[in-house]
């Protein structure tokens, strides 16, 4: 007769975080095709960050160090965290994130399995809040700019602040466009005026509508082999898009379309990449979808009416406290026991 348990051959943690780690692939490729290598810079300085951070942590609290180094969490906290942040930031402000999401975020808490909030997204958080000005000053698309920097040019930058003689900051970079169309909206001027900036592309903003593209692509793996379930994206995508289709239906000229919200931002790294953070999120299906959705709702309503470009991270963060919460009023009907 066979016996329990039947899964006899689990994926290990590693597998899995290896996995979400090719998923991100397309999106860098394309991040960087179309912004420069300066993202891959700022990946390989958040990845030593983690790696080092974590080796010390683990030592100062007695833990074997090979076995937490080689499941790839502290790199998956690492790129998360370096996609998130501009590709141009100096090389300090990467650095003390990443070492503040690790320390802090992770490694106080027990290390993984333990900690109550996204690592990448407290470390995110943390940064905007002290560094506002540095966080919000994006690259424009090669294609928009004449002047291009190459990668040299942006490696002397991130660790100098330096840029060749004919070349300004202000000729390579800008607000965010879900800044800079908030700070429009201000000003009194309509959205279609405001959309014919060429810092706009067909679905979201120039270049990173292509990235988000990228992102669903890598999502769609994770769901193909397993590593995630429709639950946590589709409920996050459909509280950004309920809520865009709402005020856009009451308002066109003064809201963006859902397309526009759905395709800028951290929308798509967001949904399959951050919310699906098994540890801080919820357990089981019906709190995925109430623990999504309200990330979703909240991204949208920090977007047009709070002080950020963009909400995710403080929406996934919110939401995080709130997991206990939800997971208790969602747990199932236990076999054989009154509900």
């Amino acid at each position: 007769m066979n016996r329990s348990p039947y899964i006899t051959n689990a994926p290990t943690v590693s597998s899995i975080m290896f996995k979400v780690l090719l998923a991100l692939m397309p999106g860098i490729a394309v991040y960087a095709w179309l912004f420069g290598g300066g993202v891959l810079i700022t990946l390989v300085l958040a990845t030593a960050t983690a790696l080092v951070t974590e080796a010390l942590m683990l030592k100062l609290r007695h833990r074997p160090i090979q076995p937490f180094l080689s499941d790839y969490s502290a790199v998956i906290t690492a790129w998360l965290l370096a996609l998130a942040i501009p590709p141009l930031a100096p090389w300090w402000l990467i650095v003390v994130g990443t070492a503040f999401s690790i320390i802090i975020a992770k490694q106080l808490y027990g290390g993984l399995g333990y900690n109550p909030f996204n690592p990448a997204m407290v470390g995110y958080a943390v940064l905007l809040i002290s560094f506002p000005v540095v966080m919000t000053k994006w690259p424009i698309a090669l294609s928009m700019v004449e002047t291009k920097l190459n990668f040299m040019d942006q490696f002397h930058y991130i660790f100098n602040q330096t840029l060749p003689a004919n070349i300004t900051i202000d000729a390579v970079t800008s607000a965010t466009p879900l800044d800079y169309l908030k700070t429009q909206l201000k000003l009194n001027q309509s959205m279609e005026m405001i959309q014919s900036s060429p810092i706009f592309g067909v679905l979201g903003t120039q270049g990173s509508e292509y990235i988000a593209l990228a992102y669903l692509a890598g999502g769609l793996f994770l769901w193909q082999q397993r590593v995630i379930t429709w639950h946590l994206p589709t409920a996050f995508l459909g509280g950004i898009a309920v809520m865009a289709s709402f005020f856009w239906a009451i308002d066109a000229s003064q809201y963006a379309n859902p397309m526009f919200h759905l395709f800028s931002g951290a929308s798509m790294l967001g949904a399959f990449f951050i919310l699906t953070d098994p540890v801080s999120g919820p357990t089981t299906p019906k709190a995925k979808l109430y623990f999504a959705a309200g990330a979703g709702i909240i991204t949208y309503l920090i977007r047009v009416y709070g002080g950020y470009p963009d909400g995710v991270a403080f929406a996934v963060i919110f939401m995080n406290i709130c997991v206990p919460l939800i997971d208790t009023y969602t747990q199932p009907r236990v076999f054989g026991h009154e509900k």
